[in-house]
């Protein structure tokens, strides 16, 4: 009993009580029950330019994301194409890319001071404006950043379709694209509502592509106007951008309530379950469909990062890339002399291990708990662990500081304007990429040893720590990696909570390139896309002792 109230208090503090802490300050800012704090917000004309373009670059690239990602998933999926694997992880690698280095890394393929471009002389003169400036250019960065997640879920929806239905199809003389259109896409569609849903919370709520892309070309979405206000006003404007926080929580909000809508309107459940779809033969078509598919990935994945590695070789701004102006000198000053950058891998690094190691603790009865245990309670409990990941990062940030401007009651200690305010964050936001591999591993473990133990008088204590902990370790560590992963380039939640001396790596990045130092700025963000790559290489080791789909890039 005392395992499951630490769990309710726990998620209490992380999950409801910072968005409790949201809505008081929009409607009671000053102690007193006030709608003036909302009424000032809607009646800006900037918040309601920032508000269209919000939507119009979620809109956007959730559409674009939908088409790449559930194309990509029809053809790795149903077809015969060869290096299934290596195309998946490809393919996937941007969704474990930071959004800032992935906007970073693209900025460096076009616009003047493109190496890539100087390299082939076709560079265009310096002052010529980055095409990559625009709406345009957010979108397909977007796209770039949440095609791998659509395809992730429409592949796992794929897998669950009833073979015969195909093969019935197929005896009646039905050919691939009429299958595809009439059974398959059909029957598919609450996996693509999800995907698309899951997206437009992502591309709202983004900081870092329309941090990079947006404010040069004066294009703001609610997240980076939410960030220059803050920046500019201070505490101050704390009502005002409360108001913001919640006016894209419900924007996103918006979005998960058309999925429930139209996935509502159909009957999309099938009768049993069967063997998986046996792959279509290409035939002639498979080379050229291969083909393309290396293009593609190269085009997502090996370009950018080939501009962002070169970039972080040269001298200066516009500077051709030869044997005569290659240098390490970018590596040496971010890695060596740069004293905010040292301090922000050394608070990344500790705040990444904090987060995973408090997720992989809390996350085993948590998950116990969400996946062993029916009832309305455990369903309220699961919606609100997931309730800060769900919800754009700049919510949980505003809720955050409101939450701690002050010092905690009683024991007077001061998160604000520290590295601790951060961490809070962390716990909250990603404790859900904790608990969904834990809760993944009880589905799919048998649970007669844990009720033949509990049968014979063994507490609950005794039976996580003797049974459960033993068989769910692995699947803890995995989602331990990923939140350890993501939380180390993380930018969207710090960029508003840094401090002197708190800053990540992300932050850094982000003042870099915003101070014209792209040069370091892609130095520190090739570091980061190593690093990546050596995590995920590492996880691949144990792989085949981990639930199914707990690693995202592994069938």
């Amino acid at each position: 009993m005392a395992l499951i109230s630490f769990i309710f208090i726990v998620v209490f503090v992380l999950s409801f009580l910072p968005l409790l802490r949201l809505l008081q300050e929009a409607v009671f800012s000053g102690g007193d029950f006030s709608l003036n704090a909302i009424r000032d917000g809607l009646s800006d004309n900037t918040v309601w330019r920032a508000t269209r373009n919000s939507v119009v670059v979620g809109i956007g690239g959730t559409v674009a994301s939908v088409i790449l990602g559930v194309t990509v998933a029809l053809i790795v999926t149903l077809t015969d194409v060869r290096r299934r694997q290596v195309l998946v992880l490809f393919f996937v690698t941007p969704l474990m890319i930071a959004p800032q280095v992935t906007a970073l890394a693209w900025l460096q393929v076009f616009g003047p001071s493109s190496p890539i471009l100087h390299f082939i002389g076709l560079a265009p003169p310096l002052g010529t404006p980055n095409p990559l400036y625009s709406p345009e250019g957010i979108i397909l960065l977007l796209a770039i950043q949440y095609s791998p997640l659509v395809f992730l879920i429409v592949r796992a929806g794929l897998r669950q379709l009833p073979r015969e239905l195909v093969e019935a199809a197929q005896s009646g003389g039905a050919g691939p694209f009429r299958i595809v259109a009439t059974i398959i896409l059909p029957l598919a569609t609450p996996a693509i509502v999800a995907a698309a849903a899951l997206t437009f919370v992502s591309c709202v709520g983004n900081f870092g592509i329309p941090a990079f892309l947006g404010i040069p070309a004066n294009y703001l979405v609610l997240p980076t106007l939410i960030f220059q206000r803050l920046a500019g006003g201070g505490p101050d404007v704390l009502a005002e951008v409360a108001v913001l926080s919640i006016l894209i929580a419900i924007i996103a909000m918006i979005g998960i309530f058309l999925q429930d809508y139209f996935s509502s309107r159909r009957d999309y459940r099938i009768s049993g379950t069967s063997a998986a779809l046996a792959p279509y033969s290409l035939g002639q078509w498979r080379l050229p469909v291969e083909a393309a598919m290396w293009v593609l990935m190269a085009v997502i994945l090996v370009l950018p990062l080939t501009g962002l590695i070169l970039t972080s070789l040269v001298r200066g701004y516009g500077v051709t890339l030869t044997a005569d102006s290659v240098t390490l000198e970018n590596y040496r000053f971010v890695l060596i002399q740069h004293a905010a950058a040292q301090r922000a891998f050394a608070n990344s690094f500790m705040l990444s291990i904090a987060a995973a190691a408090f997720a992989m603790f809390v996350a085993i009865p948590l998950g116990y708990v969400i996946a062993w245990h029916r009832g309305r309670w455990t369903k309220i409990l699961n919606i609100v662990v997931e309730m800060p990941y769900a919800l754009p990062g700049v919510v949980l940030s505003i809720a955050s500081i409101l939450l701690f401007l002050k010092p905690i009651p009683v024991i007077g200690v001061q998160l604000y304007n520290t590295v601790w305010i951060i961490l809070f964050a962390y716990l909250a936001r990603f404790l859900v990429l904790g608990v969904r591999p834990v809760v993944n591993g009880y589905l799919q473990i048998d649970r007669a040893l844990e009720e033949a133990a509990q049968i014979g008088g063994a507490g609950l204590l005794t039976r996580m720590r003797t049974i459960i902990f033993p068989m769910i370790a692995p699947a803890a560590m995995a989602g331990g990696l990923l939140i350890f992963m993501t939380a180390f380039s993380e930018l969207t939640v710090s960029a508003l909570l840094w401090s002197s001396g708190a800053e990540t790596l992300g932050v850094v990045i982000f003042s870099f390139e915003q101070g014209g130092d792209t040069k370091y700025a892609a130095a520190v963000s090739a570091v980061l896309v190593a690093f990546t790559f050596i995590l995920m290489l590492c996880a691949n080791l144990f792989a085949n002792k981990l639930p199914k789909g707990v690693l995202p890039w592994r069938d």
